[in-house]
């Protein structure tokens, strides 16, 4: 029992001496404080690790919370890039029926009722018309007239640009290609008023073994459609050359009234649409985007003479 005393008392750092009890070696009670004073930071470390990682977590919510109402506030680039304006004509006049039967009677009087389709895989982007007129003139010959129109209309899309733009840029190259067509002499070009947002008339005279030919392009642009009119006329078989300024004439009354049926279309399918829409869905399919290259063609075409055949029977 005693030896057993004698640890517990040497483990408490008291000793037991003569006349009470004094404290234990100072050496061990300083190393049992060192080792508490050491345990406590790395306590602290622990929790102060902890506490940074928490408010680190929450710290970064701020900045996220600001980025995104940032994000929200500014539109996206891409969107605002991708946005174009809506065309406005969606939908083409049947190119045969785009004049008035007057009208045809006028320029084309012996093939008023005989116009010519083109073909088209879309009538309502491209579509163009024909007729050929040849009038007999007894002894003195015969006169020959060739009228095509052609339209064509451009959808907005958002890789391409806007309907108008496009449209534009088509127009262009139609009038540069009637002002170069091969063989073309005493070539001049005008605008035109009143028809249209962009309109030019080019003439030119054309020597064919048919006879000589006088020849009026008129290139229209009204909003995102583009009307090409080829009117030309020739005197055959002895018969006198048509006057250029009377081509000039009704080939610009043609391509107004042209200009009026794509108006008078789209009112109409608007209208239509409107009406179905009381009773159902107001949403119409989205047009496809018109292609130069595809169906009707629209660019100007050299001028048109008759077959030896048919000169001969007049």
């Amino acid at each position: 029992m005693h030896r057993p005393a004698q640890r517990d008392q040497h483990d408490q750092g008291v000793q037991r001496v003569q006349g009470g009890l004094r404290p234990g070696r100072p050496g061990a009670r300083l190393r049992r404080l060192l080792v508490c004073a050491a345990a406590v930071p790395a306590v602290l470390v622990a929790a102060g690790c902890s506490s940074d990682s928490g408010s680190g977590s929450g710290g970064d919510t701020k900045p996220q919370a600001q980025e995104q109402h940032t994000a929200d506030a500014q539109p996206s680039q891409s969107a605002s890039t991708n946005a174009v304006q809506p065309a406005a004509y969606t939908t083409l006049p049947k190119a045969c029926l785009a004049l008035s039967g007057k009208t045809l009677g006028d320029l084309v009087p012996k093939g008023a009722k005989s116009g010519k389709q083109g073909t088209s895989d879309d009538a309502g982007t491209r579509s163009s018309c024909s007729w050929s007129s040849l009038q007999n003139n007894g002894v003195k010959g015969s006169q020959f007239r060739w009228l095509n129109v052609s339209l064509l209309r451009f959808a907005s899309d958002a890789a391409r640009g806007s309907g108008n733009k496009l449209a534009e840029d088509y127009y262009g190259r139609q009038v540069q290609d009637a002002q170069s067509v091969d063989g073309a002499k005493n070539i001049k070009s005008a605008p035109v008023a009143g028809a249209g947002d962009q309109a030019t008339a080019v003439r030119y005279d054309l020597k064919k073994k048919e006879g000589d030919f006088k020849q009026e392009t008129i290139v229209v642009r009204v909003e995102n459609v583009v009307v090409t009119l080829d009117y030309n006329g020739a005197g055959l078989a002895g018969d006198k050359t048509p006057d250029a300024d009377d081509l000039a004439k009704a080939a610009e009354k043609a391509v107004k009234e042209t200009v009026s049926s794509v108006a008078a279309a789209n009112h109409d399918g608007a209208r239509a649409g409107s009406a179905a829409g009381q009773g159902g869905s107001k949403t119409a399919s989205p047009s496809k985007s018109a292609s130069p290259s595809k169906g009707a063609s629209a660019s100007p075409s050299k001028s048109a003479a008759p077959s030896a055949s048919a000169s001969k029977k007049s």
